[in-house]
């Protein structure tokens, strides 16, 4: 049996959750039909009438794009612009488009990891982790069902701490309960006070599978009614977050760094801040447009800031405690598709996968 478009969509959500983009995007199935069967998959940093065009040549129905081809809001289809062609285009010949935007960004190997690949940093982290996107799972469980209790919530998803996974906090206590004449109890007996041994079991989980881990844990507990606590947590989550920062094997004078960062990124042009005549070691990075970050780039006590779009007043705001370079939006992103492309190599190693070859950069340099 054939893979469907859904099974690739299904995978590249478990790299890059949707619930991760920030709300102004439109990371999602832009248009086809999640049901088709799956004849090919083109991965690019953008989508264009060309791209389509591509696909159409390769005999390939799912387009991976980075950048959603639709991001403010369609109130019409007439060809007018390249947008609506584009999506026109794809309809006609069944080709779906899917963006994975800034919840690639976010992730700890998504966009940012692969420029730090890139630029050979170690120790990386993420340069601005998330809050609020954490919760923890409190509930109580009789000790004999314990184990199985726990590997359903870890399944599920929950107890994952950085690098550390099925991660819990458990403490013995003694539970009271009634159960009522129409009760069903798994201890016990109908109107006898009942004093039993319980382990109280703590989890953190991502918010956005609260529902699943709790349905999990309710299947696969013993009691008829299960006591829990679910509630959001203001720490930060080192494994989600915007931008990243990390060592260089070996500090490099800035010109150095400069022609190396030109090497690494294929780059013809820099754009950057005036040298200080320092040592380049701890760098921070950003594909795409990454300014809100430089006071954490700061901060985080980087050398050097790596992001592009920057405007011209913005150079200013460095006020020479690095150097800040604009490489270009889409030299800074353009290998999002060799990361996409490897990803799923390795998910789906007989399907037809292709990198596109056309180069979509809309800026020129001379």
């Amino acid at each position: 049996m054939g893979y469907r478009i859904q099974d690739v969509i299904s995978c590249l959500e478990r790299l890059a959750p949707p619930a991760y983009q920030e709300s102004y995007d439109n990371a999602t199935l832009i248009c086809g039909e999640r049901g088709a069967a799956l004849t090919g998959v083109l991965c690019t940093l953008d989508c264009t009438e060309a791209i389509v065009e591509e696909a159409i040549a390769l005999g390939a129905n799912l387009i991976v794009a980075h950048h959603p081809i639709v991001f403010k809001g369609l109130k019409s289809l007439t060809g007018r612009n390249y947008v609506e062609r584009t999506v026109i285009k794809a309809l006609k010949n069944d080709i779906a488009i899917y963006a994975i935007h800034t919840n690639l960004d976010h992730v700890a190997n998504g966009v940012n990891k692969r420029i730090c690949d890139r630029l050979g940093l170690n120790q990386t982290k993420i340069l601005q982790p998330k809050r609020q996107i954490l919760n923890k799972l409190v509930f109580f469980v009789p000790p004999t069902a314990k184990d199985g209790v726990l590997q359903a919530v870890f399944d599920a998803g929950a107890g994952q701490i950085g690098e550390y996974k099925d991660c819990s906090f458990q403490l013995e206590g003694m539970g009271t309960f009634t159960p009522s004449e129409a009760a069903n109890p798994h201890l016990g007996e109908r109107g006898i006070p009942q004093t039993e041994k319980e382990i109280r079991v703590e989890v953190i989980l991502p918010t956005f599978q609260s529902n699943k881990i709790i349905a999990a844990m309710k299947k696969a507990h013993p009691y008829e009614e299960v006591a829990y606590y679910l509630s959001a947590l203001e720490n930060e989550n080192q494994e989600v977050g915007a931008g990243m920062v990390g060592l260089l094997e070996r500090p490099m004078d800035e010109l150095q760094f400069l022609d190396y960062l030109k090497e690494k990124m294929n780059l013809s042009v820099i754009k950057h801040t005036a040298p200080k005549g320092g040592k380049i070691s701890k760098v921070a990075v950003c594909g795409g447009a990454g300014i809100f970050l430089l006071s954490d780039a700061k901060r985080a006590g980087a050398d050097a800031f790596v992001t592009a779009d920057v405007k011209y007043h913005e150079f200013f705001d460095a006020e020479g405690q690095l150097i800040l370079c604009d490489i270009g939006h889409y030299e800074s992103e353009i290998f999002t598709k060799e990361l996409l492309g490897e990803f799923l190599s390795q998910n789906f190693p007989n399907i037809a996968l292709y990198l596109t070859k056309v180069v979509t950069n809309p800026t020129s340099y001379r």
